[in-house]
């Protein structure tokens, strides 16, 4: 949880280090990262006039899965999940450590 303490500005010089102070970077980041997937696979999906149960269908599972798969905030979506979903919309997940 974010603290509520007022702070100085000066005392941080970007949001990582701030988020980082507080404790809370991985979280932010992973939810992210998430939001950026569900975003990309909507949009493919919008693109192709192709809605969750139609993506669903075609990768043999439910469109309360395909919601979780699209819902920015739930963190519960496997590699394999990621990969099924962008193979059949034509896209690629690409991971990378840096």
């Amino acid at each position: 949880m974010v603290s509520t303490t007022l702070r100085n500005p000066e005392d941080f010089t970007t949001l990582d280090s701030f988020l980082e102070e507080e404790g809370v970077r991985d979280t932010f980041q992973a939810v992210a990262i998430k939001e950026v997937l569900a975003w990309q696979i909507g949009q493919a999906m919008k693109d192709q006039g192709l809605s969750r149960k139609r993506l669903a269908e075609r990768m043999g599972t439910s469109r309360s899965q395909i919601s979780r798969l699209l819902d920015p905030t739930d963190g519960n979506v496997t590699l394999v999940t990621l990969q099924r979903a962008a193979e059949l919309l034509g896209r690629k997940v690409r991971l990378e450590l840096m």
